[in-house]
């Protein structure tokens, strides 16, 4: 089995910084594409940002220039390092990963339990 566990969310005053981590455990042979979504209450989960296993990066509009996207291949963690934040980043944040796991080199979509940011105005 695979488990994802975020870390690293929390109360922050609008234009401070954040950085959550993203660390994948378990059965991994090698993970492709890593990335983070987000929900906020009353709204439907929406993709955030990813990273491809070469280091290839994609963000949401919303987010450009103030949110990077890293991962260490070793330690199979992917981060989100996130500055100036506003109000309306506030949400929970998910990591999800597409795992290729070692049992039988099988490939399966995973997500963490959540870390909870938010942003006072």
């Amino acid at each position: 089995q695979v488990q994802l566990v975020e870390s690293g969310g929390g109360l922050v005053q609008a234009g401070g910084s954040l950085r959550l981590s993203c660390a994948a455990s378990g059965s991994i042979f090698s993970i492709n594409a890593m990335g983070w979504y987000r929900q906020a209450p009353g709204k439907q989960r929406e993709w955030v940002a990813a990273i491809t296993s070469g280091g290839s990066t994609n963000y949401v509009d919303s987010v450009k220039g103030r949110f990077t996207i890293s991962r260490d291949n070793a330690k199979n963690t992917v981060y989100l390092q996130m500055n100036s934040l506003k109000p309306e980043d506030t949400a929970v944040y998910y990591c999800n990963a597409d795992v290729v796991r070692a049992t039988w080199l099988s490939s399966g979509n995973y997500w963490g339990q959540g870390t909870q940011v938010i942003v006072s105005s």
